[in-house]
């Protein structure tokens, strides 16, 4: 009988925690439509929160996007022509060095003057475009926009770092430096 008063109280005290159970899950269940509809709108608006931030993020990056796509168009418009300018310098280079030409017959003077006249419209074309010669001679030496190709010693009345002479002018086209001026330079 021992034995069957044994397994009755196992029995009983097996069937207690199962009736307890069900006790548990009978109000976890009337408790979790509530639970799970709190767990939804804290999810929602978790995503909602994350979509806000991907929004806000994609905004910020057209608008860096539009800033930069300006800055590059600006640049690319006030530097128009650059290549343009390159390529006329070495021309107006010839006809400053065919005016440098001392002629005496009447037609010298006249092949002079129109070529004279050729180099002041070219000068005026490049000038309204914003391309000006580098003044240089008689300055300090600046290397931004001047490549010095030989030094001399200081004569009296120079001062050091000083341009002596220019080889080939320099030019630049608004603030860009288009070619550096070959200067001589007192040392």
């Amino acid at each position: 009988m021992a034995k069957e008063e044994k397994a009755a109280e196992k029995t009983a005290a097996a069937e207690q925690p199962t009736a307890d159970k069900q006790a548990e899950k009978q109000a976890a269940k009337e408790q979790s439509p509530t639970a799970d509809l709190e767990k939804q709108v804290a999810d929602l608006k978790q995503q909602l929160k994350d979509q806000e931030d991907k929004y806000l993020r994609a905004e910020a990056e057209i608008q860096n996007m539009t800033k930069r796509f300006n800055k590059e168009r600006e640049g690319l418009l006030k530097y128009d022509g650059q290549d343009l300018a390159k390529g006329i310098l070495p021309v107006l280079d010839n006809l400053k060095r065919a005016l440098a030409i001392e002629v005496e017959d009447e037609n010298g003077k006249q092949l002079k003057k129109g070529i004279q006249m050729v180099h002041d419209h070219l000068e005026q074309a490049l000038t309204a475009h914003g391309v000006t010669e580098v003044a240089a001679l008689g300055k300090p030496f600046d290397p931004q926009t001047s490549q010095a190709v030989q030094t001399v010693p200081v004569e009296d009345g120079q001062e050091a770092d000083t341009v002596v002479q220019v080889l080939q002018a320099g030019y630049l086209l608004k603030d860009r430096v288009l070619r550096p001026a070959m200067v001589v330079v007192a040392q």
